[in-house]
């Protein structure tokens, strides 16, 4: 590495710690914090070796004002996704120009983890919590009335058995879905990193996390039913999220570990 490539790096951790920054509320709790934390450091292990070659290529000033002009505009939008996206883009323009060619594609693959190292999905996706509140308050009424509960529902809020029963925002799960996004994506890099299924395992990783959170309201539904609101809102809740992350884990080790072995086949 050149004298130019820590300054460039060293602009890059000073552009990421402002975007971190910019808005605190995604730092509620540790276990929510620590995963965008590292998904950095997983992006430089992952992308291991990283061959600088001696040939330095100047970036065309094209590609660099049009990641001015995203991080202008991630800014006067207030949008973090833009935000990370101009980093992204950024940070790809100087390892493309910086890196041997045979690194490149692997790192192309990678570049969902750097994506992912800032809380756009909690700050920015509220209108997608909203509709994971929702599918799972529908879907909770359904199983409810289907094992012969009288149940009412109005948007997100439910009455089973006479016990009113509100999905909160809380239950949407969005810092949890930011976490199971990263160790998603991590683990279809190692299972599948190879393949062009990679890609399109990305895009199941959000219906494996509904399935999951919508497990998890229906969890602690019953728990709230069966026992008392009390007993679901206390350790039973605190744990909800974790219950959420080891199942979409394990839904995601299987369906890519499964390809996995498809594709090894294939190819003996």
């Amino acid at each position: 590495m050149k004298v130019s490539d820590y300054l460039f790096a060293i602009t890059l951790i000073c552009l990421a710690t402002a975007i971190w920054f910019r808005d605190i509320t995604w730092m509620n709790e540790a276990a929510d914090t620590l995963p965008i934390l590292v998904t950095l450091p997983l992006f430089v292990w992952l992308g291991a070796p990283w061959k600088f070659t001696d040939l330095s290529m100047a970036i065309s000033p094209l590609p660099l004002f049009g990641s001015a002009i995203l991080f202008l505009t991630g800014i006067i939008l207030n949008l973090t996704l833009i935000l990370a996206l101009a980093w992204v883009f950024l940070l790809w323009l100087w390892l493309s120009s910086r890196l041997e060619a045979s690194c490149l594609p692997r790192l192309k693959k990678l570049l969902v983890l750097p994506l992912m190292a800032f809380p756009w999905v909690t700050l920015d996706l509220q209108v997608v919590g909203w509709w994971f509140r929702l599918s799972g308050a529908w879907m909770t009424e359904h199983l409810f009335t289907l094992f012969g509960s009288t149940v009412s529902r109005e948007g997100t809020q439910l009455i089973i058995n006479d016990l009113s029963v509100s999905v909160a925002p809380a239950c949407a799960g969005m810092n949890v879905l930011q976490s199971l996004l990263i160790a998603g994506s991590v683990l279809a890099f190692i299972l599948l990193g190879n393949s062009n299924r990679y890609w399109w395992n990305l895009f199941l990783l959000l219906g494996i996390a509904w399935i999951s959170n919508t497990l998890r309201i229906l969890a602690l539904t019953s728990a709230a039913v069966l026992v008392d609101a009390e007993f679901a809102m206390g350790i039973f809740h605190r744990w909800g999220g974790w219950l959420v992350l080891c199942t979409v884990f394990a839904l995601s080790y299987l369906l890519f570990s499964y390809q996995e072995k498809r594709l090894n086949s294939e190819a003996g």
